[in-house]
Parts: structure tokens; C-alpha cells; sequence
């Protein structure tokens, strides 16, 4: 996995975690969200009561997360939102993410759907705009991101 970079309208420095090409409007999380209990299995919605964005639906979304939070069956959720059309378009970390990238990896094999999901140091993060289209594109190589 290798890092790339650029200026903000050329793309800026991302680790593939995994690998695809996604593009949509950006949703950055105020707080971690855990899929498990915290969206709705069948449309995406946030549904955790407590969390700032309840009910937004992260269905087509760049989703931005400094961190992820919660149960190890949010794999299962990612994967059952990848398959039933409702998940991020991409997926924006801040920390490396073992659940969620699991999740990605067993719906690109069982699925044939891939959803980029790349690491982006608090810098790169930041960068990202708080609206707007954002484009990801993953490979084994390089990741980049861009509006």
C-alpha cells in the first residue's frame, strides 16, 4: 500500500485499506459511529438517538471518520449495506479500522461490490471539505481523494 498526494483539487495523500472507486456527496461524523445499532441495516439512516447526525442517511455518502466506534458486527452491517445498495460511496478514515475494512473486503468477495475505504492522516482529514462531491479512487498502489 502506497501513498499519493497532490493539491487539494488534484487529490490529496491516502493509504488504501480497500480497494475501489466511489464518488458522492461528503458526510463528515461529528463523533465515531458504530453500523452495529447506530444505521439502519436497510437504509442507512443513523439511527443512534445520541449520536449528532441521527437521522442522516450515509447511503451514497463519502462518509469522513476520524474514528470508528463500537461492535465488531459492524462488518456484518457494511457488508449487508454494500450488498443492499444503501452504504457510504466511500468510506474516509482518520485511524486504521480492522471492523469496517473486514466488512468492505467479505462483500468485494461474496458481493462483487468493492467500497474504497482509505487512511488519511488529521491533516489530509481536515482538508476534506464539510460539503460538496468528493471523488475516492483506491487501487494496491495508490489512493487518492479529490474535489
Amino acid at each position: 500500500m502506497s501513498r499519493s498526494g497532490g493539491d487539494a483539487s488534484a487529490g490529496v495523500a491516502a493509504e488504501t485499506l480497500c480497494v475501489g472507486a466511489g464518488s458522492g456527496e461528503v458526510l463528515r461524523l461529528d463523533e465515531p459511529l458504530s453500523l452495529w445499532g447506530g444505521t439502519d441495516l436497510a437504509t442507512g439512516v443513523i439511527i443512534d438517538v445520541h449520536h449528532p447526525q441521527h437521522g442522516i442517511s450515509i447511503a451514497g455518502r463519502v462518509l469522513v471518520m476520524t474514528a470508528s466506534r463500537g461492535s465488531s458486527s459492524s462488518s456484518s452491517v457494511l457488508a449487508e449495506q454494500i450488498r443492499a445498495g444503501v452504504a457510504p460511496a466511500a468510506i474516509l478514515l482518520g485511524s486504521r479500522d480492522a471492523i469496517l475494512t473486514l466488512g468492505a473486503i467479505a462483500a468485494a468477495e461474496v458481493y462483487q461490490v468493492q467500497l474504497p475505504i482509505v487512511l488519511m492522516d488529521a491533516a489530509a482529514i481536515a482538508m476534506v471539505p464539510a460539503s460538496g462531491l468528493v471523488e475516492v479512487r483506491a487501487t494496491e498502489e495508490e489512493a487518492s481523494v479529490s474535489w
